[in-house]
């Protein structure tokens, strides 16, 4: 099919194209407003290093450096083992169970250094304050505890967030766009393919195999 004819299909069902269009990007929209609840990210950074007597910076060891890098699994699993979980849950005074904290929970390292993040997501953004911030705590005294490390310092503790991180809902509606479009001109090139009606000289000349002879125009009244 030629660029033209492509052009004329869409112009000709440019109004399947656009009501498939809307209807995706309503769904999309109530959605967005009325079904998806808003997502909170806070965090809280830590500090994890052996404390050790140093006269000058010069003795601060890189492959001490690495080691604590490496460590961050170790931690993690420190993080939100059951022992942790269950004393961040006293000290919340919640009942929930440790494998629901779990879910909320994100431990990652900050680039190449010894910082490590203590990231929570939540539809209650208070709560995630709590929990990331009691979590960070609880972790400080069982590292110290299991891994005897004794310099383990918050950097910064968590704040309420302003706005959510989730959903991305103007994203949604452009996406939700672009895929209405797309279903769109597939329905509408599906209608054209299956249509085996005869609408143009061509069609006669190719279902035929004889030339046209002439062609008579609709008049209207």
């Amino acid at each position: 099919m030629e660029l033209r004819e492509f052009l004329q299909i869409i112009k000709k069902r440019s109004n399947v194209i656009v009501l498939i269009t809307l209807a995706i990007v309503l769904i999309t929209a109530i959605f967005n407003i009325f079904i998806l609840d808003d997502v909170y990210e806070v965090y809280t950074t830590l500090m994890v290093s052996s404390k050790k007597d140093r006269s000058s910076t010069q003795d601060i060891q890189y492959n001490d450096i690495l080691l604590n890098q490496k460590l961050v699994k170790t931690y993690s699993t420190i993080a939100t083992s059951n022992r942790v979980m269950e004393q961040v849950i006293a000290e919340l005074g919640i009942s929930a169970s440790p494998e629901d904290l779990k879910e909320k929970l994100t431990m990652t390292s900050v680039g190449e250094t010894e910082i490590i993040k203590i990231s929570v997501l939540d539809k209650d953004r208070e709560f995630a304050v709590d929990l990331a911030n009691v979590t960070a705590d609880v972790f400080m005294d069982a590292v110290a505890d299991i891994m005897k490390l004794d310099n383990v310092q918050v950097i910064d503790e968590a704040q309420i967030p302003e706005k959510p991180v989730k959903p991305r809902r103007l994203l949604n509606m452009v996406v939700a766009a672009i895929l209405g479009i797309m279903v769109g001109l597939g329905v509408a090139f599906l209608q054209e393919y299956l249509d085996n009606t005869i609408k143009t000289t061509e069609d006669v000349e190719g279902y035929l195999g004889v030339p046209v002879l002439g062609v008579i125009h609709t008049i209207d009244e």
